[in-house]
């Protein structure tokens, strides 16, 4: 199994992506673009997103795009800086673009967008297992 097949296997599998609303835009083999919209529930004592709601949106594009291989592969690092503030009904969209796939490790740099304006910068280490995705 390879390409888009799995990352929708993988969001029917993933209660938390579904409870956060992410849908998957576009997708093919080394890539995926996903979105959503920020909800009241995801906001901070600030009225603002909580940080990890534009991670966990960054975290999913990465690890869909990192499967579309066909290998199973799981983050081993990653990080975030947060450029802008996000705000209830903020519609905001992460593509991961995964180009060269040679050894056991890849590594990828995500950005987090509302509209055209950058709002997160995401990066990740990916480690892919010999392990076959099945359909």
């Amino acid at each position: 199994m390879k390409g888009k097949l799995i990352p929708n296997k993988m969001l029917s599998q993933d209660a938390f992506s579904q409870w956060l609303g992410i849908e998957i835009l576009e997708c093919e083999i080394g890539r995926c673009k996903v979105g959503m919209t920020i909800r009241k529930e995801m906001l901070n004592s600030m009225y603002k997103a909580h940080g990890g709601i534009s991670y966990a949106l960054a975290d999913t594009a990465f690890g869909f795009a990192a499967n579309t291989h066909g290998k199973y592969a799981v983050s081993i690092e990653t990080s975030i800086n947060h450029i802008e503030a996000l705000n209830e009904g903020d519609y905001i969209v992460a593509e991961s673009v995964i180009e060269n796939v040679k050894n056991k490790l890849g590594f990828n740099i995500i950005e987090v967008k509302r509209g055209q304006e950058l709002v997160a910068l995401f990066k990740g280490v990916v480690y892919r297992t010999s392990k076959d995705w099945q359909e």
